[in-house]
């Protein structure tokens, strides 16, 4: 039987296409000889971003078919299956919060710069007494991370001062240069003891939504989270089932079109809520144990498995359908 189609699975990483190209180019030239050598009929592109600028440009670029599925929900799912049943997590109306946040970052050069934007903002705004750590090199990169702001000096000309005047490497207590943990869960003491999780996207400029395992871990250690991300992530999150805490703090940040204007504007409520006293802090959390308890319940009683389920089902029909038309 000749071959006609091909299926193409991106489904972890984000599309950059200055990093991406000779991987698509290799793509394409590979099954240039379908179809006794005129090429594909049909070529289908999977990811996992939605609403995306990028998918769609890579489409009218290539030629495919953009399919997509929430790759990194099932990551989630498989990585921190089973945390629920051990002693490691304080359960959530048995902490005493004394901190506003934890924020891990670990790749703060390259493609993450929107991490370094945080971080100026957190040295900036004096928040160090919170759990964060920050490099002094960028472990991919292999950049200062003074180097690593040069991009942002336009915007704030101060930046690389700012860093420059910290005590860098920051690291977690018994921890030495942060290393990876996404498959896993870590930190549990720092986590039991902040207000809320400060998740720094992978992506975090553009239209498009990639949220990954990162935005999975407060979620499954029973915290609440502000999201470094694209503008409507936490409406996309709140797509599958999860609820977020309008109401408890101010989530307006999300609708920011504006990249940049949406870390400031983060930056902004961090600093609003690391001004409250640890009983003001407090009182917030309790005000947030139904919405945290919501969201355990969902992640690990099968409600997000359920909806990603049928939205998988639903993405392999339309493959199917796509193919066989």
């Amino acid at each position: 039987m000749d071959e006609l189609h091909y299926i193409f699975f991106h489904d972890q990483e984000p599309i950059h296409l200055d990093i991406h190209r000779d991987l698509f180019k290799e793509v394409t030239d590979r099954n240039r000889t379908l179809d006794k050598g005129n090429g594909p009929v049909k070529a289908a592109f999977i990811t996992s971003e939605f609403e995306s600028d990028m998918a769609e440009r890579m489409c009218r670029r290539y030629q495919w078919t953009h399919f997509n599925y929430f790759f990194h929900g099932w990551a989630s799912l498989d990585w921190y299956r089973g945390y629920d049943k051990t002693f490691l997590i304080t359960p959530a109306d048995q902490r005493q919060i004394n901190k506003t946040f934890i924020a891990p970052n670990r790749i703060i050069a390259g493609k993450r710069l929107h991490r370094l934007n945080m971080l100026y903002h957190i040295f900036k705004n004096n928040m160090t007494n919170n759990w964060i750590s920050c490099p002094a090199v960028c472990p991919v990169e292999n950049i200062s991370i003074v180097d690593a702001a040069k991009p942002l000096i336009s915007t704030y000309p101060d930046i690389q001062d700012v860093f420059a005047a910290q005590q860098l490497p920051i690291d977690f207590p018994n921890e030495s240069g942060h290393p990876m943990h996404s498959c896993w869960l870590s930190l549990f003491d720092q986590a039991a003891d902040s207000l809320l999780y400060l998740v720094t996207e992978t992506v975090a400029e553009g239209r498009r939504w990639h949220l990954t395992e990162k935005t999975f871990k407060p979620i499954a250690m029973g915290m609440p989270f502000v999201l470094v991300a694209t503008q409507g992530s936490l409406k996309y999150l709140r797509n599958y089932g999860f609820k977020t805490f309008e109401g408890i703090w101010d989530e307006s940040y999300d609708l920011e079109p504006d990249d940049t204007k949406r870390i400031e504007r983060i930056a902004s409520l961090l600093k609003s809520l690391d001004e409250l006293t640890i009983q003001g802090k407090r009182d917030l959390f309790e005000m947030a144990l139904p919405v945290i308890q919501h969201n355990w319940d969902h992640f690990y009683n099968g409600g997000f498995e359920a909806v990603l389920w049928t939205e998988l089902q639903g993405m392999l029909a339309r493959l199917h359908q796509y193919i066989n038309d």
